[in-house]
């Protein structure tokens, strides 16, 4: 899941910088983990093609990236837009 968030954050907005965190096991026992984690993820991300947008915009554009991830069992996502 980790790869996958990256290569689509990459591909979509091209960023300067991209982290992608696994913290799934900090939610162990807590609504939406499952056993093997995949679950709660932390992006950390600079890209030009996300500046001058609100705050919302940004996470939107970010979270429709991901749609199929969500679907499948990809259950939370903290994003930090830096700038």
């Amino acid at each position: 899941m980790k790869n996958i968030i990256q290569q689509k954050l990459n591909k979509a907005f091209s960023p300067e910088f991209l982290q992608v965190i696994d913290e799934s096991s900090q939610h162990a026992g807590h609504s939406g983990w499952r056993e093997g984690g995949n679950t709660h993820f932390k992006v950390e991300i600079k890209a030009a093609s996300l500046a001058g947008k609100t705050r919302v915009a940004q996470h939107q554009a970010i979270m429709r990236e991901l749609k199929e991830e969500f679907a499948d069992t990809l259950h939370a996502l903290s994003i930090d837009i830096m700038k």
